[in-house]
């Protein structure tokens, strides 16, 4: 039988490690997370090619350092990457001490990449005869893929050969070079050819062979766009092909017959355990661990290596009802350093929801459920089942949650942590929020409900709350078994969730944007819903009766033009009257066969001198304010707080900007002074300001950095106005109306609107509006290019990135419906400057608390996020120390991870309340 060579890419093996895993320590305090899921995924390899393939050799292959001789040949190679995680650093020698533990050859060079010392073990082995299997699903390995050599993907536990290859490139193994060299990398910074994606460059190479086949037939390209890419590229496409080459000839550090797999040795691997307080693997290995420091009991188990294959068995789940079991669970918690909590309650509304239950997994199939105020009736009647009283639940939970070592993991975990601060109960970081890694990992595919996921990710459908609830008033009502199976399975599902995302988000390269955005916004967010925002509810009542005689008004107005009363609000009875009774013409019917009276419909017939159509525009956003805002706001006003509460989402639209609801203050009109006075009905407590820090301008500024855009840089460098410019360049001199005209150009344009649309914003013929177009991008040729780019990136690879890396899926631009494909072509052109302008202002919001406090500004809250705005109370003896606090911070939110190109311009306001404030 063939001698059979494994190499195992040790650096995949590490960062799965490390971002698989909680932060944990050993009994030293030195931080070995990356240490343990390491030692166990090398054990656990050993063993199962033990059982299976039986290899006869095997090689552990580490990248030496960060400076290779391809950064010789390119200085920018790797430039992007970031700096290894500061607690990971301790542990790549530790990880080293593991290899050798194991008696596994561990091999490294300086100047090369283990890829290159693995590519020459590789073809060593197999010129001796040998098969050859490299442990890693990397894709520049693929490369090495032949006959006699494949990968093998402990991940999926999948096999990559030539097929596999073929599938995933379009190309074979031998042309894998090729196309890498033509799409580039971001993550390696490889230049590549701009704008050309994984299928082009594939299509490129089936086409011509290779990069140089590509280069010597450019003039046979028919895509004229492409063809002057490639050859505006052609030293950066050799370039890349050079990066990309794998150096398979390197003089081998230890022969062949060196690698031979051997049995771990135990004394060795049992000190190095002992050490490091891996006591799960000491017990798995045989040794009772008896010398040396005990480890401590929040060190890693077996439980903090996920197990995919456990079924859901709700029967396994428990109710937890005497403080033995719940000093049980919570040590198995503890023990494993990362667990999944969830809490049931008897409200959606976290600031008013009462706690019922809390629910706890500390492993797959391991979840329990703990009640404190199940029952029904109140008083003599009262029912209550058996249960823990809250009080001794949350004594007992508080040091779990305030620990720091433990990692604690929920689904919508910011409604957690209100509802659990608010019983008493403060939860300290670390922790994770499962919608927010499906949100870096995949916005814009799908929503990120838990349920969805569960189906999607581990093929489960949980149990519905209305098949548990149903007829009850609260979750208090339900049964202690059922509600034991719902809750647990929660928790359950929860770190199933989490196990998997981890494991993909440094695969898919969006680490950097989980871990310095969206992360640590979840209590920075939590505390602004928590303090909520104060409004005047004689002014809302004031505005209520105001926009009620009005609303009156033009209904009285609406029924005389109509020749009669008719329900305004009922579209099917406005266009019976608009087109058939009154005989508008130019009218669109829908699929129902009823009149569209839509706005833009409506917007039509006022432009055309219909007088009703304006009233009835008018009627619509005066209900629409009433019953959105000025009603519906004295309702949500807590009676505990006397404030408003908001809602943000923060997994909710496809490019990074947050979302509320219960109130939705992000659409309040700001455009109208009807709108605008409702802004005045937010107030400042007794004593307290109201400071709104506004971006001026920025994704116009961000259009200019990110289109390279000089004209416009050089406006904002010098602090000049951008719209008296593009009044300059389009229309050729600056007055009031060329100004306004310019304003409502340069913010449509960059959201790619079309020749129709402008001209319906400016009231001009299709014609003018295109002409238009057409000039300003001729005056910036850069924000063309730059639009066209984007859109061929995004058919490439289904997503654009922010500049921080935030990936904004568009699935529908390959649609074969125009009108689909259109939409999303616009929706990626705003989602890179959107996503940036959202992802900006989410890092000043990260920022802020801290900046807050080294200034010495205690009182100083941030309550609300609209858009590009930040609205703080302050009381009035820090409003002038805090301005320049939080201009600071907004102004650099970007550094260090982004440099721009463009200055970030700040607006600070103050005043008694919000609409003041501007």
């Amino acid at each position: 039988m063939a001698q059979h060579l494994y190499l195992v890419d040790g650096s995949s093996f590490i960062f799965r490690a490390y971002h698989r895993l909680p932060p944990l320590t050993d009994p030293n305090g030195t931080p070995v997370g990356a240490v343990y899921g390491f030692t166990a995924m090398l054990w656990k390899l050993i063993a199962e090619l033990n059982k299976a393939e039986a290899p006869t050799h095997l090689a552990v292959v580490l990248d030496a350092g960060s400076h290779t001789f391809r950064n010789d040949m390119y200085d920018q190679y790797k430039a992007n990457r970031p700096p290894a995680p500061e607690d990971l650093i301790p542990q790549f020698p530790l990880i080293r001490d593991a290899v050798r533990a194991f008696s596994v050859p561990c091999f490294e060079q300086k100047g090369v990449e283990a890829d290159d010392i693995i590519a020459s073990y590789a073809l060593a082995a197999r010129a001796a005869g040998m098969n050859v299997t490299i442990v890693s699903s990397d894709k520049d390995l693929m490369q090495l893929v032949a006959p006699g050599i494949n990968l093998l993907d402990t991940m999926k536990n999948q096999v990559i050969d030539r097929a596999e290859v073929i599938e995933k490139f379009g190309v074979p193994p031998e042309q894998v070079g090729e196309v890498l060299a033509l799409m580039g990398d971001t993550a390696d910074n490889i230049p590549g050819v701009k704008g050309v994606g994984p299928k082009t460059a594939a299509d490129l190479i089936r086409d011509y062979g290779s990069v140089e086949g590509v280069i010597a037939n450019i003039e046979a390209i028919k895509k004229p766009k492409l063809k002057e890419t490639l050859a505006a590229s052609v030293e950066m496409a050799r370039l890349s092909r050079e990066l990309v080459r794998l150096k398979d000839d390197l003089p081998l550090p230890a022969p062949l017959d060196e690698l031979t797999l051997k049995e771990p040795p135990h004394e060795p691997l049992a000190a190095f355990l002992k050490k490091h307080g891996f006591r799960a693997m000491l017990a798995k290995l045989g040794s009772t661990g008896s010398s040396g420091p005990a480890p401590d009991t929040h060190r890693p188990s077996t439980a903090a290596v996920p197990d995919d294959d456990v079924a859901f068995t709700h029967a396994d789940y428990e109710c937890v009802t005497s403080m033995d079991r719940l000093d049980w669970w919570l040590a198995q918690c503890a023990g494993t350093g990362a667990f999944a909590i969830d809490t049931e309650t008897t409200s959606t509304d976290q600031m008013r929801a009462d706690l019922v239950g809390i629910s706890l997994a500390y492993a797959p199939g391991k979840a329990c459920y703990i009640p404190v105020a199940h029952g029904t009736g109140d008083g003599m009647f009262a029912e209550r089942p058996p249960q823990l009283a809250m009080a001794d639940v949350i004594a007992r939970l508080n040091p779990l949650l305030a620990d720091p070592s433990l990692l604690k993991i929920g689904h919508n975990l910011k409604y957690d942590l209100i509802v659990l601060r608010r019983h008493g109960v403060p939860v300290l970081a670390p922790y994770d929020d499962t919608m927010l890694l499906s949100y870096a990992l995949d916005a814009g595919r799908w929503n990120h409900g838990m349920d969805d996921l569960s189906s999607r990710h581990l093929g489960h459908t949980p149990i519905a709350y209305k098949d548990v609830a149903k007829g009850l008033k609260s979750f208090a009502e339900v049964d202690l078994r059922k509600a034991t199976d719902y809750a647990a399975e929660d928790a359950d599902v929860t770190l199933r969730l989490w196990q998997g995302f981890r494991r993909r988000l440094w695969k898919e390269q969006v680490t950097q944007i989980h871990e310095t955005v969206d992360r640590p916004l979840l209590p920075v967010i939590a505390r602004m819903e928590m303090a909520g925002i104060k409004v005047d509810r004689s002014e809302l009542a004031r505005l209520s009766a105001l926009y009620e005689a009005e609303i009156n008004r033009l209904e009285g107005e609406i029924h005389e033009l109509a020749g009669g009363p008719f329900t305004i609000g009922s579209p099917k009875q406005l266009g019976e009257i608009l087109f058939d009774k009154l005989g508008y013409k130019g009218g669109k019917k829908g699929k129902t066969g009823a009149w569209t009276t839509d706005a833009s419909e409506l917007e039509r017939l006022a432009e055309e001198g219909a007088p009703i159509a304006q009233r009835v525009l008018d009627w619509r956003q005066h209900s629409k304010l009433k019953s959105t805002y000025t009603d519906a706001l004295q309702a949500q006003i807590n009676p505990q707080t006397d404030r408003v509460h908001t809602n943000f989402h923060l997994a909710a639209t496809s490019t990074g900007r947050l979302s509320s609801n219960d109130p939705n203050l992000q659409n309040i009109p700001i455009r109208t002074e009807l709108g605008r006075r409702i802004r005045h009905a937010f107030v400042a407590a007794p004593g307290n300001v109201i400071m709104a820090a506004d971006y001026n301008q920025i994704e116009l500024r961000l259009v200019a950095h990110i289109a390279d855009v000089p004209e416009l840089k050089a406006v904002y460098a010098a602090g000049e106005d951008v719209h008296a410019l593009t009044a300059r360049e389009v229309f050729g001199h600056v007055d009031r109306d060329t100004r306004a005209r310019a304003k409502t150009i340069n913010f449509s344009i960059i959201y790619g609107i079309s020749a129709f649309g402008l001209a319906q914003r400016l009231g001009i013929d299709r014609g003018e509006a295109a002409r238009y177009i057409e000039l300003y991008f001729s005056r910036f040729p850069g924000i063309r290019n730059y639009m066209a780019e984007t859109i061929a990136f995004a058919k490439d690879a289904g997503f654009v990135t922010t500049l921080f890396g935030r990936k904004c899926h568009a699935p529908l631009i390959t649609s074969k419906n125009q009108g689909e494909r259109a939409f999303a072509e616009r929706a990626v052109v705003n989602a890179r400057v959107q996503g940036t302008a959202a992802d900006i202002i989410k890092r000043a919001m990260v920022q802020m608390p801290a900046a807050l406090a080294a200034a010495g500004l205690s009182g100083t809250k941030m309550l609300l996020q609209v858009h590009d705005e930040l609205v703080f109370e302050v009381p009035e003896a820090e409003a002038e120390a805090a301005k320049p606090v939080i201009r600071a911070v907004m102004e650099n939110a970007h550094r260090p991870l982004v440099d721009l190109s463009v200055p970030l311009g700040v607006e600070i306001g103050q005043g008694v309340s919000w609409g003041d404030a501007h």
